[in-house]
């Protein structure tokens, strides 16, 4: 098995090296799995070797007779029975695109859930198009056994993240309040609060309850992320002068019971700016901050300014903060828009000994900068992040066009796994089955699951 920590520290020390063709910034790029062999499907590029099955489409009826919303984005993979896998996949949809979610474009299906079950209702004219479903996959015959709306209701869903007791945190990236208004040529009628995070266990067949964990905070949430060994939940926020987060349970694995929500600080550098725009090397790779967390209160406000407030108080702020994923030891989190050209960054948080305790600061958590993307780096745009199988990053990018997943050496050389040459949409949710033999990625606005077979434990480069 890799050294994760070891490769977090092969990377610091690459990206903190003046620029060469072993950076992260650097155009040169490893061999990774060789070159990106053309798809006559025209939906995926791959490497030779490499295959995809279609998981699901956007518009297929399930068993539950709703359809498959559109938007797939964040994702993550269970185990299940006999060697099945159990994805969980968010749709990031608003009421106003209902051609795009589960219950039909005229809203014909909507009869087919029990109205308890749909967390905003929307008058019944315009309910929340977004939530989740769960698929189960069989990676043996390659086939999609069944598959489910497991949160109904919500809006715009777009990250999120796995917990260790077998659940997915589904976060809500808007901020929106009960009432009608006008969006987009459309009148969307609402009857709940949106902004919060959800949790939809792995075991549910069918839609859970749609109970809001408000304690998490109400914001434009994208990804979230638990360390194991404290119960500690991490949130990323999609917003050009977005907040890290961190929810403390009162109890561990219980989050509906409440919990505290509290903003990340550096030490001895109130609301400290890692964006880079305004001073390029105000944050320098491969240097590490020490951190404090402060408490947040009002975090279920009504005036969207939970990071504002954060800030204010001494927070630092990010550049769209969005992917998150734990390596076993550290969080790596990405900023879409963060660095001097705005093409993205890469961080990695380590967390105390003591994280969460009150005597922290005796041995405080700290953060780095891994990387920035620039004109000269394959990488555009980080988006949803995870650890490869072999000990490599892989980053989905949400840039201009030709998104692609990229994956990232401990020596920082950059190379592609994947490329979406046929449309501008993102990818998304990339995730490995529990067996690792299975890597699952959406594309995103042609509303597609796939799941990637091929020789991923093959030494690349």
């Amino acid at each position: 098995m890799f050294d994760r920590r070891n490769f977090i520290q092969t990377l610091l020390a690459a990206a903190a090296a003046p620029a060469t063709d072993a950076s992260f910034a650097s155009t040169g790029t490893s061999a990774g799995f060789g070159k990106l062999v053309r798809d006559p499907r025209q939906i995926l590029d791959l490497p030779e070797g490499f295959e995809y099955q279609v998981v699901c489409r956007r518009g297929e009826e399930m068993d539950d007779g709703l359809l498959v919303p559109g938007a797939a984005d964040g994702m993550a993979a269970f185990p299940g029975d006999n060697g099945r896998v159990i994805l969980i996949c968010n749709h990031e949809n608003s009421p106003r695109t209902p051609h795009n979610g589960p219950f039909g474009t005229k809203l014909e299906r909507l009869d087919r859930i029990a109205r308890d079950k749909v967390y905003d209702f929307g008058d019944g004219r315009t309910p929340g198009g977004g939530g989740t479903t769960t698929i189960v996959y069989n990676p043996t015959s390659q086939e999609t056994e069944r598959k489910f709306l497991s949160l109904a209701g919500t809006e715009v869903n777009c990250a999120g993240g796995p917990t260790p007791w077998g659940s997915w945190l589904s976060c809500e990236e808007c901020f929106k309040e009960v009432g009608g208004a006008s969006e987009f040529f459309r009148f969307v009628y609402r009857n709940r609060k949106h902004g919060y995070v959800f949790e939809v266990p792995v075991a549910a067949d069918g839609p859970v309850d749609p109970v809001p964990l408000t304690d998490m905070g109400r914001f434009e949430h994208e990804a979230a992320a638990v360390n194991p060994q404290s119960g500690i939940v991490y949130l990323t926020e999609d917003h050009v002068s977005s907040l890290f987060y961190r929810f403390i349970p009162d109890e561990p694995a219980k989050l509906a019971l409440g919990g505290q929500l509290q903003a990340l600080c550096i030490a001895e550098k109130q609301s400290f700016d890692t964006r880079n725009w305004r001073r390029p090397d105000a944050m320098k790779t491969g240097e590490w901050l020490d951190t404090y967390w402060i408490d947040l209160d009002d975090v279920d406000s009504v005036r969207n300014d939970l990071r504002l407030r954060g800030a204010d108080a001494g927070a630092a702020v990010f550049a769209r903060g969005e992917g998150l994923c734990f390596t076993g030891t550290e969080f790596v989190i990405t900023a879409t828009i963060g660095g001097p050209d705005q093409l993205g960054q890469v961080f990695v948080y380590r967390p105390s000994p003591r994280e969460g305790l009150p005597d922290e600061q005796s041995e405080p958590g700290r953060l780095s900068l891994l990387a920035q993307a620039t004109t000269r780096s394959l990488l555009r745009h980080a988006d949803n992040v995870t650890m490869g199988p072999w000990g490599d990053l892989l980053v989905c990018e949400d840039t201009a066009n030709h998104c692609g997943l990229v994956g990232i050496r401990p020596d920082g050389k950059q190379y592609p796994l994947a490329d979406n040459a046929y449309t501008n949409s993102e990818l998304a949710g990339v995730c490995f089955s529990p067996d690792e033999s299975v890597m699952f990625l959406n594309i995103q606005d042609r509303g597609l699951t796939l799941a990637v077979t091929g020789p991923w434990l093959t030494t690349n480069g």
